[in-house]
């Protein structure tokens, strides 16, 4: 299914501080601004709440992994074979989806410079080259 051993859903535009956001700060980012539907919302508190549940926070571990001064770029990346948390990610992608919200699945072997590793994520500093296509496989929201 993915080439490679890492795997990240993010949206197509860059943020402020030139990263790419992650699914769940876009599906956050349309509840604060009172976008979801009743239904769109329950999805995402129960499932922000199993999510949190699920995985360790990476800046309750290093608090400087997500510093905005030190990696203003710094993401998260799913390991492939964290599969239970890579498979929920499908009710995320549909909200995007329909509110018009692109995004990308991404795999690759080498995403960037780790700052942050447990058994089912890194979090990295982006190679300077990357881009929302440029890992190894690519799937764009439909």
């Amino acid at each position: 299914m993915w080439d490679g051993r890492y795997v990240r859903f993010q949206g197509t535009t860059r943020n402020e501080r030139g990263a790419y956001p992650g699914i769940f700060v876009l599906v956050n980012g349309l509840a604060r601004e009172g976008r979801l539907t009743a239904e769109q919302e329950c999805f995402r508190r129960t499932s922000n709440a199993w999510y949190d549940a699920a995985y360790t926070n990476p800046s309750h571990v290093d608090a400087s992994v997500y510093d905005r001064e030190r990696h203003p770029t710094a993401v998260a990346w799913f390991k492939s074979s964290a599969r239970h948390l890579i498979e929920r990610a499908d009710g995320y992608l549909e909200i995007l989806t329909a509110h018009g919200v692109e995004w990308v699945r991404l795999s690759s072997t080498d995403p960037g410079r780790v700052l942050y590793e447990d058994a089912v994520q890194i979090v990295v500093v982006p190679h300077a080259s990357a881009a929302p296509g440029s890992a190894s496989d690519v799937t764009r929201s439909r």
